[in-house]
């Protein structure tokens, strides 16, 4: 019987995200869901699927201490709450706060702004029947990170499709794979749903390589 291989001690206020060892690139990984954010400061990879969604990868290039979040809709307006919880995961959902919340947790673990590096992914519009929510999502990203006057050094959005993201923070190495089936009826029906939750349930170094 072959034994677990152990995984990194994960960072606190993560522990709810789903972490294994992923055979295939022979690494731990952590895979996040909507409205998830995850940071490592180990040699880990952090998996998510995206369709109308968006992932900003961000990572201070000195340290290797980095992340990737997914969020839904653009932007909610002030929240009650900063701190880790229930108010951090119904919060993180919208790009804003899904931004704001993991470019800190950089920060609080070491990292500098001035050495921070964004990669950006999603958007894709793959819900024939919703209002085109991926594009909105493109032009708050862009907008996001040009008024917090960074820059964006790798991306992939838009289009029809569906994605599959792997990122390295330690090294910022991106493995993208565009979903073009989309017959990828989890991903849709997962994020029609979502974004019914959403509705109803208001909470007070390298370059991209495709595989």
């Amino acid at each position: 019987m072959v034994a677990t291989r152990p995984l990194p001690t994960v960072l606190p206020g993560f522990e709810h995200v789903n972490r294994y060892w992923d055979k295939a690139m022979d690494v731990p990984a952590a895979k996040i869901m909507p409205g998830e954010f995850y940071v490592s400061k180990s040699r880990e990879m952090i998996v998510t699927v995206l369709g109308s969604c968006i992932s900003a990868c961000v990572r201070d290039v000195e340290l290797g201490i980095g992340g990737m979040n997914h969020f839904m809709l653009p932007q909610q307006g002030n929240h009650s709450s900063k701190s880790w919880g229930d108010s951090v995961s119904s919060a993180s959902r919208y790009g804003n706060w899904a931004m704001e919340f993991l470019i800190n947790e950089i920060l609080k673990l070491g990292g500098t702004r001035r050495n921070l590096e964004f990669k950006v992914f999603g958007g894709g519009n793959v819900m024939k029947n919703m209002t085109d929510i991926g594009s909105r999502n493109i032009q708050f990203v862009k907008d996001y990170i040009h008024q917090e006057n960074f820059d964006i050094s790798a991306s992939d959005l838009g289009d029809t499709f569906a994605r599959k993201v792997l990122y390295f923070p330690d090294t910022g190495a991106v493995k993208l794979r565009k979903l073009r089936e989309t017959a990828n009826n989890t991903l849709i029906q997962r994020e029609l749903s979502y974004s019914k939750t959403l509705e109803t349930d208001k909470p007070s170094s390298g370059e991209v390589e495709l595989f």
